[in-house]
């Protein structure tokens, strides 16, 4: 059940790095996949089911709930609506994007601390990376 933990919140990450990626350095390609990364919070969420059912503590758990919640919100407002939320900020929308997408990333990356430090560390890593990647991707449309 860890490995499975493991694996999901590090393929998440990996997952954000190359879409902040593709967007940074093709923004079109980015924006036509871009609801991948929101569908694959679907599986993220089937591997929080599996973990309640193998009876792992909530901290294992939540993140892939969390990850649906963002995905559903990200989804709704950037592909179905289309609104431009970011630039400029539309607070109503921002707050809890912002919000959705960091309780998602601390709820994959704080619990690797509890299974094995290197793990966090290693998350650490990627997580700045993915940051940079993401503060420095945004285009105005």
């Amino acid at each position: 059940m860890l490995a499975l933990f493991v694996f999901t919140a590090f393929l998440f990450q990996t997952v954000l790095i190359v879409h902040f990626a593709l967007r940074k350095w093709r923004f079109e390609t980015a924006i036509r996949y871009g609801p991948i990364v929101y569908g694959l919070s679907i599986p993220a969420v089937l591997v929080s089911v599996v973990l309640i059912v193998g009876k792992q503590p909530w901290w294992m758990v939540i993140g892939g709930f969390l990850y649906l919640a963002w995905a559903i919100f990200g989804y709704v407002v950037e592909y179905r609506k289309g609104i431009e939320w970011r630039d400029p900020i539309r607070w109503p929308i921002f707050g809890p994007y912002i919000f959705l997408y960091l309780a998602t990333v601390m709820f994959y990356w704080w619990p690797l601390a509890r299974i094995w430090k290197p793990l966090w560390v290693a998350y650490t890593v990627l997580f700045v990376i993915s940051t940079v990647l993401n503060a420095t991707s945004h285009k105005r449309t």
